[in-house]
């Protein structure tokens, strides 16, 4: 990228978006059903899980304004960065109070941060975006989101090794994902990026060796996790970053175990027992 190009995306920096919207009971019933959990119909009042507010303020652009790879075009809110591959790449959240079904919500987003690095597999752009999002009562949840683009690697390049895994679990889940999961996870979150779902369209365009497995799922399985053993705590901080790409190809695994105080330690392991995710989690008494 030349010196002009990267000029023009710090302009970006400071914008802003608002978007308003309804939390409604369906998206969370089709999510539960997604993640195979038992809950019952969700009714007025009931709190939304977290990371469940993914599910709403959905971008909804006309198909005549999606690029080849599935995603919007290029600009308008995030700048237009030109390298090809884009990645959800990590987070931090905030949860001031729970979002509850029938509310009106609000959400205000701002580009905090755009960065350029030299990375020893080629050139990356980080995206550093932060949202706001207030219900009748204001403040309900900060987020911190990492977004990072980069090159396709030559056809025929194998990938590093992921780091490896922890393998000191409190509890553990296996996952298998396949294209049916990872569908019902893009229609839930109007996410049209092909690699989930157009298995062609991954391996001939961008070099995967199979279908790419959601940043967001990956986290949202995390908490799922946390959720599932250890009911009785209210999550008020998350924060996380993925460190290698899972694909359908094979099962992986989620992990989590107690760390200092009222912290968890959660991570996702891929087949091979490397690395793909970190995360940790403050809880309070519910």
């Amino acid at each position: 990228m030349d010196p002009q190009e990267i000029q023009h995306l710090h302009e970006w920096i400071g914008r802003t978006e608002t978007r308003s919207d309804l939390v409604t009971p369906v998206p969370i019933a089709a999510l539960a059903a997604t993640l195979d959990r038992e809950d019952p119909p969700p009714q007025p009042g009931d709190p939304l899980p977290p990371l469940w507010h993914w599910l709403y303020f959905l971008p909804v652009h006309r198909q005549s304004e999606l690029g080849t790879d599935g995603h919007p075009g290029r600009g308008g809110f995030l700048p237009p960065v030109s390298l090809p591959r884009r990645m959800w790449a990590g987070g931090r959240l905030e949860f001031v109070q729970p979002l509850r079904v029938g509310e009106n919500i609000t959400r205000v987003s701002r580009i905090l941060n755009v960065t350029h690095k030299q990375g020893r597999t080629g050139e990356l752009v980080f995206v550093l975006v932060r949202h706001e999002i207030n219900n009748d009562k204001g403040l309900a949840l900060t987020e911190e989101h990492d977004i990072v683009y980069r090159n396709l690697p030559p056809l025929g390049e194998v990938a590093p090794a992921a780091p490896p895994a922890p393998q000191d679990a409190a509890f553990t889940r296996t996952i298998r994902p396949d294209d049916v999961l990872l569908f019902r996870y893009s229609a839930l979150t109007f996410n049209g990026h092909r690699i989930h779902y157009d298995r062609r369209y991954a391996a001939e365009q961008e070099h995967y060796p199979g279908l790419v497995v959601h940043g967001p799922l990956m986290a949202t399985l995390l908490v799922d996790l946390l959720r599932r053993h250890q009911p009785s705590v209210n999550l008020t901080q998350f924060e996380f970053r993925a460190v290698s790409p899972l694909y359908d190809v094979a099962w992986f695994r989620i992990h989590g175990k107690p760390d200092a105080g009222p912290t968890y330690k959660l991570w996702v392991e891929n087949a091979q027992g490397g690395l793909a995710m970190e995360a940790t989690a403050t809880t309070a008494p519910a």
